[in-house]
């Protein structure tokens, strides 16, 4: 899901705008989208080559005049109020357009846009994200798609290889600004002649060894759904190494289907497995665990049209997955 820090009205931002509209200017719409778009107010007065002062001048003269907060200010950077949202979808096009026109050489013909280059898990990118984003792909977004794992794609995004990235770890450092995509519900599956291996009794009663000779199929060695789920919902670490090691989730929704052995799967991945019958839930637990996903950006990125409007359409399709 899609989180929002804040419920301001977009009622209440239409009727302030419309009263202040006569004194909104360009310095403070644009510096208002490069603080919208960083993620804080220092990587944007870098961008800007302003000073900080005069970004946090600009942002408080122009949350004023709509009368509605357009930040949060957070121990690093700042999250965007629905206020904020709403404005950037208005003005985002406009801006890239007026600053399209005032750089462009009419001297140089025009040339072919670089791809957006994004990177993420490969089941997620090819189950989720790719299928809902036919329709910007089909509005002139070039894009070149990596998968892998989180730490080199962030290592990857930091050394500039990559320009939005999709991790399920948390990214750390300045470096790097992100913002939480997602929230997928982890679930325990495995076949149901698996589940007849299980002691469902030591198993409600959060005993893991319940699953104790039983393969466990994972992602990677470190076991980064399975130890997430045994967190959360035993307390603690899993002491058994994978049997089966595979980076693709769906080759390891067809193992456990398969009946060899047991694993850790997102919802939406197994759902109709789950309906169907061919996989179960032994635990379905009340409150089950969930894994965030993070969508990433260098925080000293160049502005890029394209980047922009991709980062915005993964924001919102996001909503409804």
């Amino acid at each position: 899901m899609l989180h929002h820090p804040s419920t301001d009205s977009p009622r209440r931002l239409d009727t302030a705008r419309r009263a202040g509209e006569s004194s909104l200017d360009l310095p403070q719409l644009r510096t208002f989208l490069a603080v919208y778009r960083a993620g804080s107010f220092t990587a944007a007065s870098k961008l800007l080559g302003l000073s900080q002062s005069t970004v946090t001048t600009r942002i408080r003269a122009l949350e004023e005049r709509l009368g509605t907060p357009l930040f949060e200010r957070l121990p690093r950077g700042v999250a965007s109020t629905a206020s904020a949202v709403e404005l950037a979808a208005e003005v985002a096009a406009p801006l890239d357009e007026l600053a399209s026109v005032a750089e462009r050489d009419r001297n140089e013909p025009a040339t072919p846009s670089e791809p957006v280059r994004l990177a993420g898990p490969a089941t997620l990118l090819s189950v989720r994200v790719l299928p809902s984003l036919a329709p910007s792909i089909g509005s002139g977004i070039r894009l070149g798609v990596t998968f892998g794992q989180p730490g080199e794609l962030l290592n990857g995004l930091r050394g500039g290889r990559f320009d939005l990235v999709l991790s399920t770890a948390r990214p750390r450092g300045r470096a790097v600004n992100a913002v939480p995509l997602l929230d997928e519900e982890l679930v325990l599956v495995c076949a149901p002649g698996t589940a007849t291996r299980i002691d469902r009794v030591r198993l409600r009663d959060r005993d893991p060894a319940a699953l104790g000779g039983i393969p466990l199929v994972a992602y990677a060695d470190d076991l980064p759904l399975a130890r997430e789920y045994w967190r959360h919902v035993f307390g603690t670490r899993p002491t058994e190494q994978a049997t089966i090691v595979v980076p693709d989730l769906r080759a390891i929704r067809s193992t456990v289907t398969a009946g060899q052995g047991i694993a850790v799967l997102p919802r939406y991945l197994c759902e109709s497995e789950l309906v169907s019958g061919e996989l179960t839930d032994p635990l379905e637990p009340a409150n089950p665990p969930e894994n965030t996903v993070f969508l990433a950006q260098r925080a000293d990125a160049t502005e890029n049209h394209h980047v922009t409007l991709l980062r915005q359409e993964l924001l919102r399709i996001a909503g409804s997955w």
